[in-house]
């Protein structure tokens, strides 16, 4: 059964760590939604899982939580700024689009030698995807700081709190569900608020790019 379950949460890991990794070859805000609607519905999965089989049955409820605020409302969300705004597409991120490629492999890899110390001393069935979330982690890092819009900025956030999610599941076995509903509630309070700052981008600027913010230095 514990082979079955880490067989699971790897392979679930790595499925939403793809997941992430999507969005460095996806121009589109809605590519970026939906790979971000799908990851969300990954980690809901991943969620019910370790709820079956660690016997926690919170986790269920926290799965349902998940699933309405990232599967169902934020997405929703972003798809309404997308028809706000129109199409916004990053076609000239900081870092294009192979080398992003490359330098995420080297991301995740980075991430197995930072948690190594930790999988070596763990005995959890789970611990096979502890350097995947780290990695998702340092992923959603990585969208935030090389690209421009600020609409993909606020999927690469969204991204990086999934991967901190994943990792804290991972890690402690199941969350307490006070803690992750709190988690909840400061994810959706930090969308809001990035959406009223990218409106403001827009209504100053008439664009979405952050590059534009360089223009008050003057």
């Amino acid at each position: 059964m514990d082979t079955l379950f880490s067989q699971l949460s790897t392979l679930g890991s790595s499925v939403i760590l793809l997941f992430g990794i999507t969005l460095l070859w996806r121009k589109s805000l809605r590519a970026y939604t939906d790979a971000f609607r799908w990851q969300s519905a990954a980690l809901t999965v991943m969620f019910l899982i370790i709820g079956y089989f660690g016997n926690d049955p919170e986790l269920y409820v926290v799965a349902v939580f998940l699933f309405i605020l990232k599967v169902l409302i934020l997405p929703r969300y972003l798809e309404r700024m997308e028809q706000r705004f129109g199409d916004q597409r990053e076609s000239q991120p900081y870092v294009n689009i192979v080398t992003s490629l490359m330098l995420s492999g080297l991301l995740v890899l980075l991430a197995y030698v930072v948690t190594r110390p930790l999988v070596l001393v763990s005995d959890l069935p789970t611990r096979g995807g502890l350097p995947l979330a780290m990695g998702l982690i340092f992923v959603g890092l990585f969208v935030v700081i090389t690209r421009k819009k600020a609409l993909t900025q606020i999927v690469g956030f969204l991204v990086m709190e999934n991967g901190i999610a994943l990792l804290a599941v991972l890690g402690t076995f199941g969350i307490p569900i006070i803690v992750e509903l709190g988690v909840f509630l400061d994810v959706l309070m930090g969308f809001l608020v990035m959406q009223v700052f990218v409106y403001h981008i827009h209504s100053t600027f008439e664009s979405i790019d952050v590059d534009q913010m360089n223009k008050l230095k003057h």
